[in-house]
């Protein structure tokens, strides 16, 4: 896989489905982005930011049961792939290594 870039939204969903694990779908990100961050994503902007990561390598999905909660419709749900756990540990690695350049931050 050629190498590919994380936007800072990207990244930030990511590490949510990753951290979410079994419970990542797109409900629990946009509840988990706003409870974390204070931003509120429209749906539209979480599904195109998960459509791109799932493009890249980056996250895998799977379509949960039919309910009638739902309507009978089922739920999309999210799994974080070894890729997806490279790119940010790669993103954390540039991160460290820049803020360490910044005089004065006390980064260790």
């Amino acid at each position: 896989m050629k190498r590919t870039q994380l936007g800072e939204f990207e990244e930030l969903v990511l590490l949510i489905v990753g951290a979410l694990h079994d419970d990542a779908y797109s409900i629990s990100v946009k509840k988990e982005l706003k409870d974390r961050t204070g931003r509120n994503p429209s749906i539209g902007a979480l599904h195109s930011a998960l459509n791109r990561l799932e493009e890249k390598g980056f996250i895998n999905s799977t379509e949960g049961g039919a309910t009638k909660e739902r309507g009978g419709r089922r739920k999309r749900y999210y799994q974080i792939t070894n890729a997806g756990k490279k790119a940010i540990q790669t993103a954390y690695e540039l991160r460290t290594e820049l803020y360490k350049l910044v005089p004065g931050m006390n980064m260790q």
